[in-house]
């Protein structure tokens, strides 16, 4: 099976406007942005979405919200306010089966996408 789309941006084997990455994470800009801001979370190693975690991804979930948090700031949108959204299955809208957050927010940047 071939990775998913997730895992090859990952692997930098697809381009990608990264806003931020630590070793266990990587925020990239949202190709089809729904929000002025809107950035995708991406943890590194392959986790299908939220139903597929135990114990042994904490060091990735911590790392993942403390990307979060940077990609925010960055965004410059940490006073005025963001939204983290994960999908959890295609009933849910999940069309990437990687788990990944949205990170979106209307305000903070002024006029242009981050």
């Amino acid at each position: 099976m071939d990775p998913c789309i997730f895992c090859k941006i990952v692997n930098k084997e697809i381009p990608s406007e990264i806003v931020f990455e630590n070793e266990k994470t990587v925020v990239i800009k949202d190709i089809h942005p729904q929000a002025r801001v809107h950035l995708l979370a991406i943890p590194k190693k392959h986790i299908e979405c939220i139903n597929d975690i135990d114990d042994s991804f904490s060091e990735d979930l911590l790392a993942i919200h403390l990307a979060i948090k940077e990609a925010a700031s960055i965004a410059n949108v940490v006073d005025t306010g963001y939204r983290v959204i994960s999908n959890c299955g295609s009933g849910a809208g999940q069309t990437v089966m990687h788990l990944h957050y949205h990170i979106m927010a209307d305000k903070g940047i002024g006029e242009k996408l981050i």
